[in-house]
């Protein structure tokens, strides 16, 4: 009796999934997910686990809410902690698989992984590897993958000169059986992370979002068709408070309970009913930014992270992650981090800037710790993205902003830092609240380093966020 099995990594949905439709169905299928045990485990250097509580119970939300769709279609699912090769190994030895069906994901220790599994798998049993959850194949990419432009705007213009996004497919209807001799679901949450269990989003978050394929279509929906508010991103999406200026399909994007076509597709459609503008069409760039990211990590391989081994951290490190610094504009966005796992693109930026350019820290201290407090980690964007403020790699030029130029322009009243930050909100409106040093030196003390002048004309503008809009 023929049994595929399915290693889910950063795929957790079924439509528009490659690795649940068939030429010809398996007899049985075992949907597998292996959350790498390394992860909980504390980094070298700033002394926490690679994943933070807000997104491991995003990410349990995401594999109840699939193990749902899956149970309805007549399949389940399996979680095990572990090293993912020999998880799958031992199940594909143990269950007779015939195949194992796995996402090609960006990340080197995904990637090694799954050279660890092939070389393990005996004879008879084939792996086969899709390019699920992007806008392109490799196949159809606008350059070959090992020609790859070292800068964003040359893919692209040959992206958008040679447009072919195929459709999203439709989740299946059945799903072969799952066989009766297997395990199936999964620990839970509080075994695994008591602190992830624990986790509640802070009370001032203005959007408190929950894992899983629906409610990725959910955002997706009201973003488009219930707020419109995608026929103005292009103006909205600096913003710093709110639920709507800014898509925040981010996190579903990340765990893949959104693929980039189904977004592609729904953007296309309320374009076909309200008409395309410069809003709807940078939905879409942001998405060809993700794209990039992803095809450049697996490009540059294991030299997207530096050297590997991170330095220990120091004190202005340590204030930077704890929102110490003294300087409002970046310690209400650490403080946002901290509490809700999430941060504007506008933050993102700044927050880098002010630890690389500002504190001289080391952008993988910074990277490193993004991964372990972001609800929407992704690894392509979220290393590529560091790499490019720092200057460090495909654009050597970094990218350093003036954060009291920023703070001033992009919060004039100084309501964002006012909303993190309890001492600041007793400060009258206006730029005080961002130089509270200034009008109150009593009370609040110089930073610990004050950013450095610049021109409005060095104010460039990267895409920070981990996906669209995020």
């Amino acid at each position: 009796m023929s049994l595929t099995l399915i290693w889910l990594r950063h795929d957790l949905r079924l439509a528009d999934n490659p690795l649940f439709h068939f030429e010809t169905p398996p007899e049985q299928l075992m949907c597998v997910y292996v959350l790498d045990s390394s992860w909980l485990l504390p980094l070298s250097g700033i002394n926490v686990p690679r994943i933070g509580p807000a997104r491991l119970r995003f990410l349990w939300e995401s594999l109840i809410a699939l193990r749902g769709e899956l149970l309805k279609r007549g399949s389940d699912l399996l979680v095990r902690i572990g090293d993912p090769a020999s998880e799958v190994t031992e199940l594909a030895t143990h269950h007779g698989a015939s195949q194992v069906r796995v996402r090609r994901d960006a990340g080197w220790d995904e990637t090694q992984a799954t050279t660890a599994l092939q070389e393990r798998l005996g004879e008879g049993v084939s792996l086969w590897q899709s390019d699920g959850g992007l806008l392109f194949d490799e196949a159809c990419l606008p350059m070959p993958l090992d020609t790859l432009s070292s800068g964003f705007s040359a893919f692209r213009r040959k992206a958008e000169r040679q447009w072919a996004v195929s459709d999203a497919a439709p989740a299946p209807v059945t799903l072969p059986p799952w066989p009766d001799a297997a395990p199936r679901g999964f620990p839970a949450l509080l075994t695994v992370c008591s602190r992830a269990a624990r986790w509640t989003c802070d009370s001032r978050a203005a959007l408190r979002v929950a894992g899983g394929e629906a409610e990725g279509r959910s955002r997706l929906d009201h973003y488009l068709w219930q707020s419109g508010a995608v026929s103005c991103y292009k103006q909205t999406r600096n913003g710093l408070l709110g639920t709507d200026f800014s898509t925040r399909f981010s996190p579903w994007l990340a765990q893949g309970c959104l693929s980039a076509r189904q977004v592609h597709d729904a953007v296309r459609a309320w374009e076909a009913e309200h008409g395309a503008n410069e809003s709807s069409y940078w939905v879409i760039v942001e998405l060809l930014w993700r794209e990039y990211f992803h095809w450049a990590a697996r490009q540059e391989g294991v030299a997207l992270f530096g050297a590997r081994r991170l330095p220990q951290a120091d004190a202005p490190f340590r204030a930077w992650c704890e929102g110490r610094t003294g300087l409002p504009f970046i310690d209400a966005a650490m403080q946002e981090l901290a509490v809700t796992g999430w941060l504007s693109n506008r933050a993102r930026q700044n927050v880098a800037s002010y630890l690389v350019h500002e504190l001289g820290g080391d952008w993988r201290m910074g990277a490193a710790w993004f991964e372990h407090a972001l609800l929407d980690y992704d690894v392509a964007s979220n290393w590529g993205n560091w790499r490019y403020v720092a200057g460090i790699g495909r654009d050597p030029r970094g990218h350093r902003f003036d954060v009291l130029w920023q703070a001033e322009r992009y919060d004039p009243e100084g309501a964002y830092v006012a909303h993190w930050l309890p001492d600041i909100a007793k400060l009258p409106p206006g730029k005080s609240r961002h130089r509270p040093w200034s009008v109150s030196p009593e009370r609040f003390s110089p930073p610990l380093v004050m950013p450095r002048r610049e021109s409005e004309a060095c104010q460039a503008n990267p895409i920070l966020a981990d996906d669209p809009g995020a």
